[in-house]
């Protein structure tokens, strides 16, 4: 540490003994988190959801908790091209349809960019399903205890604290003071690497309401008690998360009580940050955690303490999160394979070639079905019209192309995503991008993990003028591609 860890120790402990977190004075600013852009909440078909996460595909799996009553969570793709979480509830959760929408109504009026925010919602007969913003880069569980390149930077920890902070000041003063299940999995971080808070948690998660589903030695000792969250309980478990930011790992809220009282703070401290921090700032935290974990729930701070004692401490305020983090920000500086370049030409003689050289490879069964279907006459008209198509595309006869493939597609019997890509691009060929999109999107739909039909949709958006999203699509193609080739 930047510190002696003798001092730190017999500061924090008296500080701990002796000290408050104060009350601020300072003014309300929660107007400066405003998120602009984001669509209003809504309703979405059961139908809508199963097509944007690819008929709840395995692959689309982000993650799942419990054994006998999962609720797991998928990512997805809109209409739109926005990408969403999708939480789809067990069936034996929330019974009461009327209740779940006015909860999720609730907490979908929320917008502010220190959450994940809610965008909607669907309620169809025994189905239970959130729909959410996409945070990509993985929660704050997987960079604090399972990194893999480099350990999270002590200023990083100190700007993940206070975001949550933020997050949690923002929603009290919209009503919302009860957050379930507070801890390391339920923190986030978007495409610029900044922290995020889940909003999923803000919604009990199931009829009973119990939150606190994981280690009793973490739980707050009220709770314990009478079984009910309250928003001191929410404090508590914010300090269990800053003592996961201060030690590296995930350790009993008893024992980090233990190590303070005896002055060993070397051993709560996580080694990775030796050297990057004061013996104040250190003494600091250590002090705001400890009321935070105080055993009488009045003795708590609030939100709105918890911000300001955390502001003074932020460091390197200019420099972006995502540099903190060691996150690739954009495809600009990725380094790009020939067909992800090609789109972003826009250069589709080159893609043609891709696609052309490519053929079926990537039809996984497709070769197999052909086989088995091909002694029915009506399946041969099927097949001939897909080979016609193929003939065109490869001589460049795109509107001949088209017709073809539609003409296969409309049979409906077999579903081929690279038919869907060649006529996706036969479309791009001839001026038609919106067609091109659809047919890049339905690619996807049949094959999640396919990169080409990414770098299709991304190609189809530039030609479009949807720059921004051209290139969420081609940074998603190009994550496809590199856990393809294994790289």
């Amino acid at each position: 540490m930047g510190c002696e860890c003798s001092k730190l120790s017999l500061c924090c402990y008296d500080s701990v003994q002796s000290g408050q977190v104060p009350e601020p004075n300072v003014a309300d600013n929660e107007n400066d988190t405003e998120v602009g852009g984001l669509p209003a909440f809504r309703d979405y078909t059961y139908d809508q959801i199963k097509v944007a996460t690819s008929g709840f595909a395995v692959e689309n799996i982000v993650s799942e908790h419990g054994e006998r009553a999962p609720n797991v969570v998928y990512k997805g793709k809109l209409d739109s091209q926005m990408r969403i979480a999708v939480k789809r509830f067990n069936r034996s959760a929330w019974p009461d349809a009327r209740q779940f929408m006015e909860e999720a109504k609730a907490v979908g009026q929320l917008r502010n960019q220190r959450l994940a925010n809610l965008l909607g919602c669907c309620c169809e007969g025994e189905e239970r399903l959130l729909v959410a913003e996409y945070m990509p880069n993985d929660t704050l569980a997987k960079h604090l205890f399972h990194w893999e390149t480099q350990p999270m930077k002590w200023v990083m920890r100190l700007r993940v604290a206070l975001h949550l902070a933020e997050a949690l000041e923002y929603c009290t003063s919209k009503g919302r003071t009860l957050y379930h299940d507070l801890n390391a999995y339920r923190v986030l971080f978007d495409e610029e690497g900044n922290p995020r808070l889940s909003c999923f948690g803000l919604m009990k998660n199931s009829r009973d309401g119990k939150s606190y589903s994981t280690n009793l030695a973490f739980t707050p000792p009220e709770y314990l008690r009478t079984g009910r969250v309250t928003p001191e309980s929410v404090t508590y478990s914010f300090g269990t998360l800053l003592l996961d930011l201060i030690s590296g790992k995930h350790i009993p809220p008893s024992r980090a009580l233990d190590l303070i009282r005896d002055r060993n703070l070397e051993m709560l401290t996580d080694s990775c940050l030796e050297g990057q921090f004061t013996n104040d700032d250190g003494t600091e935290l250590v002090r705001v955690a400890t009321r935070c974990l105080q055993a009488e729930p009045r003795e708590r701070p609030n939100p709105k303490s918890l911000v300001a004692a955390l502001l003074p401490l932020q460091k390197e305020t200019e420099v972006p999160s995502h540099a903190l983090m060691g996150i690739q920000h954009s495809t600009a500086s990725l380094p790009l394979s020939p067909l992800a370049e090609a789109c972003v030409r826009k250069d589709l003689t080159a893609i043609h070639e891709v696609l052309e050289k490519l053929g079926y490879k990537d039809d996984e069964g497709a070769a197999t079905e052909l086989s088995f279907q091909m002694w029915t006459n009506q399946m041969q008209e099927t097949l001939n019209s897909k080979k016609k198509g193929d003939a065109a595309f490869r001589h460049k006869d795109f509107s001949t192309a088209i017709d073809c493939y539609s003409q296969f597609i409309e049979v409906g019997t077999m579903v081929s995503p690279t038919v869907y890509a060649r006529r996706s691009l036969s479309y791009l060929m001839t001026d038609l991008p919106e067609e091109a999109l659809n047919d890049a999107v339905q690619a996807q739909v049949i094959s999640p993990v396919w990169h080409i039909a990414s770098y299709l949709q991304a190609v189809a958006l530039f030609v479009l003028g949807r720059e921004n999203e051209a290139r969420v699509a081609l940074n998603e193609g190009y994550v496809l591609e590199t856990k393809k080739n294994g790289s």
